[in-house]
Order: C-alpha cells, then structure tokens, then sequence
C-alpha cells in the first residue's frame, strides 16, 4: 500500500472494534464509512422502522409502565448474533433495503403528534442505535426540547465517549447482556469488558434495564447466571433483568427453543440477587 493511501484511512473510533477504513469503505456495521478522510453516519436519519408500540415491548417494566412510545430504527448493528431477529435490518446496509429519510426535526414533530394517545416520546431500536449515534443524539435533543422521553435499546457495544454524548438527552435504557463469559461475547463479535463498562456508566445517570436471552448450550448454566446477577447487584440491586427465552432464528436453527422451566428457573436463581427479574418469551 502506497505511503498516501495508508494517509487517507482513518479508524472509527466509535466501538471496540476501532475498524480502519480506507476511503469509502464501510465499517463492520455497514453503517459508518470513510468519506474523504472522516468517518460519517452513513444511516444518519435513514429510517426503516417506525411503529408506535407499548414500552413494555422494549422490553421496560420498571419505567413509565402502560405508556407508548414511537420506535424508530435505520439499519446496520456492530455485532453479529447469529440468532437476530431483526437481522433484515440489522444485518443490511443502505444499498439492500428500502429506507426513508426522516430528519430529526420530522421525526420529534410525529412524536409529538402522537402524545394525545399516551405517547411518551421516541424508542431508537430495532436494529442498533449507537452504529448511528449522531441521530439519535440530534433526535433526542429536540424531543427533550419538547418535554418528552427518549429511550435507547442497545447491546452496549460502544466506547464510553459516545455514551457521554448521549446520556443528557436519555431517559431509559434496555442494554442486551448477552451472557457473562468472554469467549461467548467473542462469538457474537463483541467484547464483554466492553457492554461491562457501557453498563456500569449508564447505570449511574440513566434508568437500565437490562436483557439475557437464554441460548440452549451457550449461557444456560447456573453459575453464568450467578456471576451475572451477583455483578449487576454490585452496581444496583435495583436494576431490573429481563431473562427471556430463545427461539430457532436466521443463522441459529441447529437447537430446540429453551425450555420455558429452564428459563424460570434461571430467573429465579437472579432474583436471590435483584429486586426485579421478568420473564419473556415464555
């Protein structure tokens, strides 16, 4: 590689991956690319999916229960879960699906459009919200403005200098905890240290809840679960977890559903360390 072309690369400094980018090339999200020499949102205000949906579906029990909230996402994610369920989205980059452009200002108007109905504000989700940072940020800003919520659904997979740009604009959270070892977090591209610290800071500033899907033969056994909730319980006792159960999906058909007892159980073992587990998918 020429002396020049090495020049005009630059790394994403947005997530652990810290991808290096020659010119055009996109990021393992598909969602951020090197343009001239700067790394840009290439999915900023590009919107996939918008539905005004229960804030229970998030999943959030703890936090304005019985309230709306209208979900927005765009497309690309910065892990590669082989059991996704939005991986059509997720999974995508522009050139593979249909998008809508939808600016910030458009977007917080709708929201606002729809509180007379028990709307609370704006859920960014559906594919991963922090590949698109610079969005959600510039969205919330103006639905704060407006005196309503935002609420972020994320795995947590990203440096801690981008959550500080976020967290005076977010009111919740639901951050996947994949499981508690790093060589499953390795599998689905991640880094457990990582969503660790992503958590821990969230926490202090923000309401967090978070998610474990319980994947058969992956992060099913007790004592994961242990050193999980006995670790959210050193930051707060009070942080609700949502164990929830696998089902057969995209790249993951080789294994049965989880068994609804296992996962009952599971939670139950959790609750000897929170003061709120729920149970989804059973």
């Amino acid at each position: 590689m020429s002396e020049s072309a090495k020049r005009s690369e630059v790394i994403c400094p947005v997530c652990m991956h810290h991808c290096r980018l020659k010119p055009g090339q996109q990021g393992i999200c598909r969602a951020r690319t090197n343009e001239n020499g700067t790394v840009v949102c290439g999915n900023y205000g590009q919107v996939t999916s918008l539905n005004l949906d229960p804030i229970e579906k998030k999943p959030l029990r703890v936090f304005h229960p019985g309230s709306l909230i209208l979900s927005v996402g765009s497309y690309g994610c910065n892990l590669r879960c082989p059991f996704c369920q939005n991986h059509e989205i997720s999974m995508a980059d522009e050139a593979s699906l249909v998008s809508r452009a939808m600016s910030p200002e458009e977007l917080s108007e709708r929201a606002l459009k729809y509180r007379p109905v028990g709307n609370l504000g704006v859920a960014f989700t559906y594919n991963e919200p922090l590949v698109g940072w610079e969005y959600v940020r510039d969205t919330a800003r103006l639905v704060r403005g407006l005196g309503m919520k935002n609420i972020m659904v994320t795995n947590g997979s990203a440096e801690l200098a981008v959550l500080e740009e976020l967290l005076p604009y977010i009111d919740a959270m639901n951050i996947d905890l994949k499981g508690f070892r790093p060589e499953y977090y390795r599998k689905l591209g991640g880094d457990l240290e990582t969503v660790k610290a992503f958590i821990a800071r969230a926490s202090r500033d923000c309401h967090v809840e978070l998610t474990t899907l319980i994947v058969p033969g992956e992060n099913d056994d007790f004592s994961q679960m242990k050193e999980e909730a006995a670790w959210i319980a050193s930051l707060s006792p009070g942080i609700p977890l949502h164990v929830t159960r696998f089902f057969p999906r995209y790249h993951m058909t080789d294994r049965e559903a989880t068994e609804v007892q296992r996962v009952y159980d599971l939670a139950a073992f959790a609750q000897k360390y929170l003061n709120y587990v729920f149970v989804g998918n059973c």
